[in-house]
C-alpha cells in the first residue's frame, strides 16, 4: 500500500479507460447508486475480478429542477420543478425505498440537492493510497468509506458539504489523512473538476454507470450501461458471452422472504397490508412503446408461475429523437441529448431483432379498443387476450404492419386463439367482424376514454 502523500495522482483520469475490466461511476446523492453497491460487489466477487470505482457528481438541477425542504425536513420551502419532474422524483424515491426495505437500508428523502464534490474528492484521495485490488478487497479503506458515508448520508446524519465531516470519516476508518485538507482545496479539487467534465463529455450522465473498456472497440453498443438492472448483461459480457444474452433484472438477496417481497411490490396508497402475492399482475402498456414491446415476453412468461395479466392500455409519450450536437451546448441540453442517445442504444441492444423505428408516433386507439372489446364484450379468456396483445405487438414491431383503422385490427382478431365458446359468443347472430365494427361505432370510444382516464389516476 502506497501511503506517500508526495505521490498523489494529479493527472487527468481517462473517463472510459482503466486497467480494470469494469469502471463504475457512483454519486453519494443518488439512491440508485446506493442500491447498486451490494449487488455489484456480489458480481465482482462471483467473477473474481476487480473494478475501478470512480465518482460522478450529478448536476440534478440542470435536468430535474431543484427543491429544498423547510425546517423539520417535511414541507417543500423552495422549488422550481414542473409537475412531470415532481412525478419522476416521487416515483424514484418510492421505487428506491421499496428496494431499500428488502436490503435493510434506510433511504430518507434529502432536504436539498447536495453538492457532493467533497465526498467525490474523498474517494479520489483514497485511490492514491490503494491499488485496484486493494480498493475492491473486503473491509478496505475504500469499502468502509463507501459504506459509512452512504449509510449516514441517507439517514440524514452526514453533511456532504462539510470538509471536516469528510476528514472525520477518513479518521474513523483509519485511512491516511495527512495533507487531505490541502488536497481537497487544491490538487484533489482540480482532479475532480477535470474528471467530472471529461466523464460528462464522454457520455456519462447518471449513476450508477458501468463502463466496459474492453468493449469500446469490439462492440461499442455494449460499452456503457446505466443502472444496476444491467448487471446480468454486464456479468454475461465479462464472462465472455457464454450462453444466451440475459435481459435486464434487479438482483435481490436470495434470503428475502416472500412476505417482504410481496409487501414491497404493493402500492402503499391502496394495499398497505398486502401479505399474499397476487395471482394477477395489472400491466399498463402502450403498443407503440419499444419498452413495452421488449417487456412482452417476460410478462407473458408469468403464466408459467400461475400469474395472469390484466392488460390496461396507456398512452405514453413517444421517444424523442435526440437533438443534433451543436456548439456551446448548455449542460441541460447536452444531458438530454446524451440521455436520448443512450436510451436509443439501450433499446436496440436488448431487442431480439432490428427495430426500424423506435420513435414511432402510431395512433393505437383501435388496437386498444380491440383489447377492451375482447375484455368487456367478448369476455375472452386470459389466454386469448394475451394472444391478441402479442399479435398486435408482432404485427407492429416485427411485420411493420398498420394499426391505424378498425380494418387493420380485423386480421389480428381472426389470428387470435379464441376458444369455440368465445367465438360463438362473439358472433351472437352476427359475424365476428360485424360485432367488432358495431363496438367501434358505439361503446368503443367511451370504453377507451374511461380506460385511459383511469390509467392517469
Amino acid at each position: 500500500m502506497n501511503q506517500n502523500k508526495d505521490n498523489l495522482v494529479k493527472d487527468a483520469i481517462e473517463p472510459l479507460k482503466s486497467e480494470a475490466p469494469l469502471i463504475i461511476y457512483i454519486d453519494l446523492k443518488s439512491p440508485y447508486a446506493y442500491l447498486s453497491i451490494d449487488p455489484t460487489r456480489d458480481m465482482l466477487k462471483e467473477l473474481d475480478i476487480v473494478a475501478d470505482w470512480r465518482p460522478f457528481v450529478l448536476d440534478i438541477p440542470s435536468y430535474l429542477g431543484s427543491a429544498k425542504l423547510g425546517k423539520g425536513g417535511k414541507k417543500v420551502a423552495k422549488q422550481n420543478r414542473t409537475e412531470e419532474q415532481w412525478s419522476d422524483v416521487k416515483y424514484a424515491y418510492f421505487d428506491c425505498r421499496r428496494y431499500a426495505n428488502l436490503s435493510d437500508k434506510t433511504i430518507r428523502g434529502t432536504v436539498k440537492i447536495w453538492n457532493t464534490d467533497l465526498p467525490a474528492i474523498g474517494l479520489l484521495w483514497l485511490k492514491n493510497f490503494t491499488n485496484l485490488t486493494e480498493q475492491c478487497a473486503e473491509n478496505s479503506y475504500f469499502e468502509r468509506y463507501i459504506d459509512k458515508i452512504y449509510d449516514s448520508f441517507w439517514k440524514r446524519e452526514f453533511d456532504a458539504e462539510d470538509v471536516a465531516s469528510i476528514l472525520a470519516l477518513l479518521e474513523q476508518i483509519d485511512a491516511p489523512t495527512d495533507g487531505f485538507l490541502e488536497y481537497a482545496e487544491s490538487d484533489g479539487a482540480a482532479l475532480n473538476s477535470r474528471l467530472q467534465q471529461s466523464s460528462f463529455d464522454a457520455g456519462i450522465y447518471g449513476v450508477p454507470t458501468y463502463i466496459l473498456p474492453g468493449e469500446s472497440e469490439t462492440d461499442p453498443q455494449h460499452e456503457k450501461f446505466f443502472g444496476r438492472e444491467h448487471l446480468p448483461r454486464i456479468s454475461w459480457l465479462l464472462k465472455g458471452r457464454q450462453g444466451p444474452a440475459p435481459d435486464v433484472a434487479y438482483l435481490l438477496n436470495p434470503e428475502v422472504d416472500d412476505e417482504a417481497l410481496t409487501k414491497s411490490a404493493a402500492d402503499p396508497r391502496t394495499e398497505p397490508e398486502l401479505k399474499i402475492a397476487p395471482l394477477q399482475l395489472t400491466t399498463f402498456f402502450d403498443f407503440k412503446s419499444p419498452q413495452s414491446y421488449l417487456a412482452l415476453q417476460s410478462i407473458l412468461a408469468l403464466k408459467g408461475e400461475g400469474i395472469s395479466v390484466d392488460w390496461r392500455p396507456f398512452v405514453s409519450k413517444p421517444l424523442k429523437v435526440p437533438a443534433e450536437e451543436v456548439a456551446n451546448e448548455d449542460r441541460s441540453t447536452k444531458h438530454y441529448r446524451i440521455r436520448g442517445e443512450y436510451h436509443a442504444n439501450d433499446i436496440k441492444r436488448y431487442a431480439s431483432h432490428d427495430l426500424t423505428n423506435i420513435y414511432r408516433e402510431t395512433d393505437c386507439q383501435f388496437a386498444d379498443m380491440g383489447l377492451l372489446w375482447l375484455q368487456h364484450e367478448v369476455r375472452a379468456s386470459n389466454d386469448a387476450i394475451d394472444d391478441y396483445v402479442q399479435q398486435v405487438f408482432v404485427h407492429l414491431w416485427q411485420k411493420e404492419g398498420k394499426i391505424d383503422s378498425p380494418q387493420d385490427i380485423e386480421p389480428l382478431f381472426l389470428a387470435t386463439k379464441l376458444t369455440q365458446d368465445e367465438f360463438d359468443k362473439a358472433i351472437q347472430d352476427r359475424t365476428f367482424i360485424n360485432g367488432w365494427q358495431k363496438y367501434v361505432e358505439s361503446k368503443g370510444l367511451e370504453h377507451l376514454d374511461r380506460a385511459r382516464e383511469a390509467s392517469l389516476s
